[in-house]
């Protein structure tokens, strides 16, 4: 499991829940390291980490336009060999935001959530 001993949020600055979630940290002062995957690329043993502990299902996100514009082939038959290569190559297929904090591993933007998490 991935651990951190600082708040890390990994995503794309210009994704509105990704925007929210980094809004929710500034408003309530909790300092936190921003991953843009754009710029940084993915960090591997992150991604790897994450889909182990969550599963590549929840780590791939199939509602983007960056899904749909795949090729068919490329959506077929997806095993997590593929799942991984495909949001390597395609960062913005993966879900957003991936939150590390400690222990914790959150995938997506919850309000109550985050507040659970940090309260």
């Amino acid at each position: 499991m991935l651990e951190t001993t600082m708040t890390d949020l990994y995503g794309i600055p210009n994704c509105d829940t990704v925007r929210k979630a980094r809004k929710w940290l500034l408003d309530r002062d909790i300092a936190y390291r921003f991953h843009d995957y754009k710029k940084e690329g993915v960090d591997e043993a992150m991604l790897a980490s994450c889909c182990a502990a969550l599963g590549w299902e929840a780590m791939l996100n199939r509602r983007g336009t960056t899904w749909r514009r795949l090729p068919d082939s490329e959506k077929q038959d997806l095993n997590p060999e593929k799942a991984m290569v495909l949001m390597r190559t395609h960062p913005s297929l993966i879900k957003r935001p991936v939150l590390v904090a400690g222990q914790t591993l959150e995938v997506g933007f919850s309000e109550q959530r985050y507040q659970e998490l940090f309260s």
